[in-house]
């Protein structure tokens, strides 16, 4: 029997001499510090505790005081009466916390294990709800409305154009306000500087906040109406966008003059007039053709199926291809590598496609004016359609991927017209190279 086994049958012996509080205080120490003391509370002395250079000691219900290097903790032991595990919670440093109010804090700790409550999961539980209380910024929650959008927007773009309007115009009015505190004032103000100058930006930038606060309202982070919205409410306060500025549609070439502009196109030896002259001959917007990858072409079918993601309008759209776009095609084929990324367009950069400052400059260059853009070719191509009557509205209107007048009208006609498209693509296409 080793010596220290020996000493505790003496002290158990001597219990009724009056020493069973040295026993007490033995047995617990003979626990490890990795369990929950049963000494009763109050071992220790302020004296002891400052004399205390290195380890653990224990004053009993649990409270320890762990002295490491210059680290000097309250620490409380228990075994979760949630989850069955033994843990370990501080209380706070014993440079700043007493003997007296160490003891205290355990004291409320054996209280909630008592009742069948984690100290550490309470406390929390107290911390989430004081954040609470506090509520969420205004900039936090556009944050995370702005993290939760991203992967349904097509724009690569969106989530910093968002971030960008709203720490110019929004954030250093009420970014770092409760959102639940929020209100139409706070809206006005950031509106009204721009309002007038610059009314399409304010417009978005209103539009926006008020999004933000219906997702505020939604995950019951603030109550009651929106102070960004607009009918009925900010409408009269601020001066409808419409009287303000006129709507300013996209400036488009004549189409009895589009024949010299393609001429013009031609003769540029790049790799933007080429992706303008299949913008032209498709009809189709710039964005769709600058990100085309070859995976979309069918050649043998003289078909281009551009997939829903990369449509305004969120369906796939197919566009048959006129002997003039193939061409088109053709041309850009040899450059096609894993340099350029499958992309049929590839920009400078590498797997980059074309950007759109490229594509116009290389119209603007053809037409001899920046009077034109390149979306404005679609209007050139709708303005010759109804002009000359080579079609109906209807297949006109499927051409540029345009949905029906109404939902019902959608509803109804579902088909494509694609067959009546093609002979309309090649008329369109002659009419590009007279």
């Amino acid at each position: 029997m080793c010596i220290f086994s020996k000493v505790l049958i003496h002290l158990e012996s001597t219990v009724v001499h009056g020493r069973s509080s040295q026993f007490q205080l033995l047995r617990g120490v003979t626990r490890g510090v990795k369990s929950m003391s049963r000494l009763p509370p109050n071992q220790l002395s302020a004296l002891k505790v400052s004399r205390h250079k290195s380890g653990d000691l224990c004053d009993g219900g649990g409270l320890w005081l762990v002295v490491t290097g210059g680290s000097r903790l309250w620490e409380f032991r228990f075994k979760s009466p949630v989850t069955g595990k033994r843990r370990q919670m501080s209380l706070g440093s014993a440079y700043s916390l007493s003997l007296a109010d160490a003891r205290e804090k355990a004291a409320k700790c054996r209280g909630m294990t008592e009742n069948r409550l984690d100290p550490i999961i309470e406390r929390e539980k107290e911390k989430a709800a004081r954040e609470l209380e506090k509520g969420l910024t205004f900039a936090e929650v556009a944050a995370q409305y702005i993290k939760a959008q991203t992967p349904a927007w097509k724009d690569h773009r969106s989530p910093a154009v968002w971030t960008s309007s709203l720490t110019q115009h929004v954030f250093p009015i009420f970014g770092e306000k409760s959102v639940r505190d929020v209100d139409t004032q706070d809206v006005l103000t950031a509106l009204r500087p721009i309002w007038t100058e610059k009314t399409e930006t304010s417009g978005r930038i209103r539009g926006r906040i008020e999004r933000i606060l219906d997702y505020a309202r939604v995950q019951q982070w603030r109550e009651g109406e929106n102070p960004a919205r607009w009918r009925g409410h900010l409408s009269v306060m601020l001066p409808a966008p419409s009287k303000i500025t006129k709507v300013q549609h996209h400036k488009a070439a004549e189409w009895k003059d589009i024949s010299e502009i393609m001429k013009a196109l031609q003769s540029i030896n790049g790799m933007a007039a080429k992706a303008v002259r299949f913008c032209c001959l498709t009809a189709a917007r710039s964005g769709e053709v600058r990100n085309a990858v070859w995976s979309e072409i069918d050649l043998s079918e003289a078909l281009w199926v551009v997939p829903a993601e990369k449509m305004k309008a969120g369906r796939e759209h197919r566009v048959p291809l006129s002997g003039d776009a193939v061409k088109v095609l053709q041309e850009v084929l040899p450059h096609r590598d894993a340099v350029s990324g499958d992309l049929l367009f590839p920009g400078a950069k590498r797997g980059r496609p074309l950007s759109d400052v490229a594509v116009s400059k290389a119209l603007h260059h053809a037409a001899g004016t920046k009077e034109v853009t390149v979306h404005g070719l679609r209007s050139t191509f709708r303005d010759w359609a109804g002009e000359t009557k080579v079609c109906s509205r209807e297949v006109a209107e499927a051409a540029l991927a345009h949905a029906g007048k109404s939902k019902v009208e959608a509803a109804y006609f579902r088909s494509d017209l694609l067959d009546l498209r093609r002979p309309l693509m090649e008329e369109w296409a002659a009419q590009c190279r007279e």
